[in-house]
């Protein structure tokens, strides 16, 4: 009979092969699972726990919190907030070396606020941005590539539905990770911002100045701005001050931006059965990868891969911090060919009882991945957010916007390392919770 150790390692191998061949991850980790279980305990076993797993996930009360962040962000597109919070951030920086790529980069993290996808993001920023920044005369590789790294501030400005899941894999507070997302994200923004006005002095070409508005203009714009702050400040500080749980504060989040659009009317019938159409196939698709990740990883489970490896890493005695940067290295390769949810949801379990074992944070370590998983949504061969820029911006080929993305990725790295050494970064505001 096989060892569970050498039927865990086939599962990996039968796992990856399934990928390559374009089979959507959930179903690929569902069927690795169900196979894996059903060599080492018997098939009727991994069917009865498949059914048992799929009818837990899609009926679990933690995970509706998906959906409303979701339908959240789906209303904020559709009512034009988005449009809205890039005018308020171009009246401000337009002026400024590489003003309106600045601009798109806070109209990104404002939009993350309110949206948790770094897909959703990257594709709304794109119909909005794109466009202006090619008609003030900016370049199409500065032009896609800042939508392209700025879109995904979306899985790390909260609330993010990795945050989510992640929370939910490692009975870590959501209410918590999202704040320990806060700071970083700042962090993030600065520097993709710092990172755009070195770019444009350097070669003033690719990214003209814009006119500069006037004091009405920037007063004119706020209203923009501060439904976003609104929002932002009623749902995190409802989730820091303990008033909401998150699944709370996903529902007062959508229903107080379906309130703002109403009260605008910036949003009709037909908007709000699109936001409902598009929140209910993000949802299911994102619980799909939920439940064919949780039927792989009690597959894992009986194999003991994750506890072997936990094990022979402590063993090796190596300095803590070069076992975070291998964990690094495998989040980076891992990010540049699988989806990033699905990266998390296969690695946390193996990884999760090394860092606990070695005594670093587990939010922390939550804050980091998701970094590291972020320079993986905009680097070859894959880079998620890459393609879906590309499918906005078709006129713009694929080569440009991976090269507009570098100047982008080096502030990204830079403000990975900057957590990884300095961990209050992302535990200042959790700490403060308590």
């Amino acid at each position: 009979m096989i060892s569970p150790t050498a039927a865990g390692a086939a599962g990996f191998l039968f796992l990856f092969v399934l990928l390559f061949t374009g089979m959507p991850v959930g179903f690929v980790m569902a069927l690795t699972g169900i196979l894996g279980f059903g060599v080492l305990v018997s098939f009727d076993a991994a069917l009865n726990l498949a059914v048992r797993d799929i009818f837990d996930i899609f009926g679990s009360y933690n995970l509706t919190v998906i959906p409303l962040f979701i339908f959240m962000g789906q209303i904020a597109f559709h009512a034009g907030i988005s449009t809205r919070l890039f005018n308020a951030a171009y009246r401000f920086m337009g002026h400024l070396p590489g003003g309106m790529a600045i601009a798109t980069i806070g109209a990104c993290a404002g939009f993350s606020a309110i949206c948790g996808s770094t897909n959703a993001t990257c594709a709304t920023m794109a119909s909005v941005t794109i466009p202006e920044m090619k008609r003030y005369g900016y370049k199409d590789s500065i032009a896609s590539g800042v939508v392209a790294a700025g879109g995904s501030l979306g899985i790390l400005v909260p609330p993010s539905v990795i945050f989510i899941i992640y929370g939910i894999m490692t009975e870590q507070s959501i209410g918590e990770l999202f704040m320990a997302g806060i700071l970083p994200g700042i962090l993030l923004t600065v520097l993709f911002a710092m990172a755009v006005a070195i770019w444009a002095m350097l070669d003033p070409e690719v990214a003209p100045r814009g006119p500069k508005s006037s004091a009405k203009e920037r007063i004119a714009s706020l209203s923009g701005l501060v439904e976003t702050l609104l929002l932002f400040a009623l749902v995190m500080g409802g989730l820091f001050f303990g008033i909401f749980t998150p699944t709370e504060a996903g529902g007062v989040g959508a229903f107080g931006t379906l309130v703002i659009a109403t009260v605008r009317r910036t949003i009709d019938k037909d908007g709000v059965l699109a936001a409902l159409s598009e929140t209910t196939r993000i949802s299911c698709m994102i619980l799909v990868i939920v439940a064919g990740a949780t039927i792989f990883g009690h597959f894992l489970a009986i194999t003991r891969i994750p506890y072997d490896i936990a094990t022979t890493v402590v063993d090796l005695n190596l300095p803590p911090y070069a076992v975070i940067a291998l964990i690094v290295l495998v989040y980076l390769v891992g990010g540049c060919f699988i989806d990033s949810l699905a990266l998390i949801m296969l690695t946390v379990p193996i990884f999760y009882p090394v860092i606990t074992q070695l005594g670093f944070h587990p939010m922390w370590f939550g804050v980091v991945i998701v970094l590291v998983t972020q320079i993986g949504v905009i680097t070859p061969p894959v880079g998620i957010n890459v393609y879906v820029v590309r499918s906005v911006a078709t006129d713009i080929p694929l080569s440009v916007i991976f090269k507009g993305v570098l100047p982008l990725l080096a502030a990204l790295a830079l403000a990975a390392l900057l957590v990884i050494l300095f961990p209050g970064i992302a535990l200042l505001l959790p700490s403060a919770m308590r």
